[in-house]
């Protein structure tokens, strides 16, 4: 029988993995993309229309804000362990913890923010000012749905650093 802490793991590690391969989608449409734009300009002398607002409030968008909760989720992030590597086991798991507690603050405080934004603009139905109709509101949920994902990401690795201190 699972934990409910391995449940939390196992979850998050399926949606980082999800939002990963999106974001890798994303990257694979953006080159796409701009290599079909470059082409036409020199082939016939006109670009693909869109290619600006799209690559910048779509592609971009996605392939920046999705991959953190996978990033989270290996420890791949920025640490600075210099000083914190001399502390005993049982400190340094203190101050992990509580580092994972001001992001989960952070990213829950950018979520919730980015969530507000995205509801807007869905209700105003946004859109971006081009030689065509461009809507702008559905690439503003990639932010929630990033930090969320972070924050199930961050939750996981500290319950997991908890159940593996347990085990020792």
């Amino acid at each position: 029988m699972t934990s409910p802490t391995m449940r939390l793991e196992a979850l998050s590690d399926w949606i980082s993995k999800a939002a990963l391969i999106l974001s890798g989608l994303f990257l694979i449409l953006m080159a796409l993309h701009v290599t079909v734009d470059v082409t036409l300009r020199y082939v016939i002398g006109t670009s693909f229309p869109g290619t600006l607002e799209i690559v910048s409030f779509y592609y971009m968008v996605g392939v920046v804000f999705l991959p953190l909760a996978y990033v989270e989720l290996k420890q791949e992030h920025i640490s600075v362990d210099v000083v914190v590597g001399r502390f005993s086991p049982r400190t340094q798991l203190v101050l992990y913890v509580f580092a994972s507690l001001l992001g989960l603050a952070y990213f829950g405080l950018l979520g919730y923010q980015s969530l507000l934004d995205a509801i807007r603009a869905t209700a105003q139905q946004e859109t971006a000012m081009a030689n065509f109709n461009f809507y702008l509101w559905p690439s503003r949920w990639a932010l929630p749905v990033g930090f969320a994902a972070m924050c199930l990401a961050i939750l996981a690795n500290i319950a997991k650093a908890l159940r593996l201190r347990q085990a020792l």
